[in-house]
């Protein structure tokens, strides 16, 4: 699994620039449009909450837990529309400071191994793009990917009564997806190789489930799937917004940005992840179908 480091890399590195481009309690994961490409941002993101929260009947005094929680968006709606409680889980440093002082009930925890004596049990539970960061590439290539998604199923086997609901979101490896030798960094930017060799660097210690059976068929027999749909053009949607929302100016932003260019002259490392703001390795991955995005709902049996 990508591990506290890897994922401070990844998160705590664009903390600020982030809730200065998408705001303080802002979502980092795709937004649902449903074909709706005149919906503003903001509104997708909220039409995504409502979704995840009328899937698991979360109500007044719902008890949720919010695993690999960012900024903590999920939480933030599910408290302020539903009146619900939230537990949110993150590893990096940067999100759990943006949300606790923002307000929420966040903590620096590894999802993976929550157990029932650390803070009970939960009416539902939802992992949004969590689960993309469990499995590092050394477990797949050592033959051990499903067996780290049945482990987790476990856990929230454990963290949930029976009929209990949990959500995942997550990237998923689709039919274009190439041989992980034929990654590279070096190869023509834009390429499949390229985007796939950028997509290790930016998401460290990270390896993508092969479509969604595969999580289903892991979260059997404990689970049963309740619905799952394809997110992968509102995702392409969600990238481009985005990048707007970065390039646009604020001198508070732009600051930081200049604070990087040492950085980038004697950084090789950081050149590389650089080339992600030029082209974005998940939006080509999801417009050449290497990759999906899924949204599914279980139930516990």
């Amino acid at each position: 699994m990508a591990g506290k480091q890897d994922l401070d890399f990844t998160y705590t590195t664009i903390d600020k620039i982030f809730r200065l481009s998408i705001g303080e309690k802002a979502d980092y994961s795709g937004a649902k449009y449903d074909g709706d490409f005149s919906m503003t941002l903001e509104a997708a993101q909220k039409a995504k909450h409502k979704f995840i929260a009328d899937s698991l009947n979360i109500k007044k005094d719902s008890k949720v837990l919010d695993m690999a929680c960012g900024w903590g968006p999920f939480s933030n709606y599910i408290i302020e529309d539903r009146g619900a409680k939230s537990i949110g889980l993150t590893l990096s440093e940067g999100q759990a400071a943006a949300c606790q002082k923002n307000g929420l009930n966040v903590i620096v925890k590894d999802c993976r191994y929550v157990k029932p004596e650390d803070f009970g049990t939960f009416d539902a539970i939802v992992c949004i793009g969590g689960l993309e960061h469990f499995c590092s590439f050394e477990e797949f290539q050592a033959g051990k990917q499903e067996e780290v998604y049945r482990n987790f199923f476990k856990t929230l086997y454990d963290l949930l009564p029976v009929g209990g609901r949990f959500y995942m979101q997550t990237m998923v490896f689709s039919k274009n997806m190439l041989d992980e030798k034929e990654f590279d960094i070096n190869a023509e930017e834009g390429s499949a190789p390229n985007v796939l060799a950028l997509m290790v660097k930016e998401f460290p210690g990270s390896w993508l489930p092969y479509g969604p059976e595969m999580v289903i068929r892991n979260a059997e027999p404990l689970f049963k799937l309740i619905s799952q749909s394809s997110g992968r053009l509102d995702y392409i949607e969600t990238i481009g917004q985005w990048r707007k929302k970065f390039r646009q100016f604020s001198l508070q932003k732009y600051l930081l940005y200049l604070s990087l260019i040492p950085k980038y002259f004697t950084n090789k490392e950081f050149r590389e992840l650089v080339a992600i703001f030029r082209v974005s390795p998940n939006r080509v991955c999801f417009e050449k179908e290497i990759m999906d995005h899924y949204r599914l709902v279980f139930e516990k049996v």
